[in-house]
């Protein structure tokens, strides 16, 4: 602490602003794999299926990240590069989607089951859209947790 006054109060200000103090909570860890590009053949007109279309992928996975932290072990935190296979798995050589929405949402339902995470939102941009007038990309988000797994599976999923 400082020795003047006004030094103590901006310490236990700032201390509270960043969670250090117990004041706020802390955000959870996250890993984060951006901007994964490819061709495929999503979308609702038959042009986009049959020619394709350029798509940009986010996912950003949220886990406990302290053992990995402390440890410097592969072992203890999500292989990214295996993130990165799956996402291209799913959009390249699985099937052809009508919608976005439904590739986002099938990528954030494996990555749930294949990986130890507690939460994923995955972001699709399609960047070479269909439309009348020119757009830099047209996109969702779609975030699951692993509650939505027992759900999905109580759907007949």
């Amino acid at each position: 602490m400082a020795a003047t006054k006004g030094g103590t109060r901006r310490n236990r200000t700032l201390v509270g602003r960043v969670g250090l103090g117990g004041g706020e909570p802390r955000r959870p860890d996250r890993i984060v794999v951006g901007g994964i590009k490819f061709h495929a053949y999503h979308g609702f007109t038959r042009l986009e299926r049959e020619v394709g279309v350029r798509c940009s992928i986010d996912v950003e996975m949220v886990a406990d990240l302290s053992r990995a932290v402390g440890s410097d072990a592969l072992a203890e935190t999500v292989d990214y590069r295996k993130v990165h296979e799956l996402v291209l798995e799913i959009g390249r050589q699985g099937e052809s989607f009508h919608l976005i929405e439904s590739l986002a949402g099938r990528i954030a339902e494996e990555i749930l089951r294949r990986f130890a995470v507690d939460e994923v939102t995955v972001r699709v941009r399609k960047e070479t859209p269909l439309l009348a007038g020119i757009v830099d990309f047209v996109g969702v988000e779609v975030t699951r947790d692993r509650s939505f797994l027992g759900r999905a599976g109580k759907k007949g999923r």
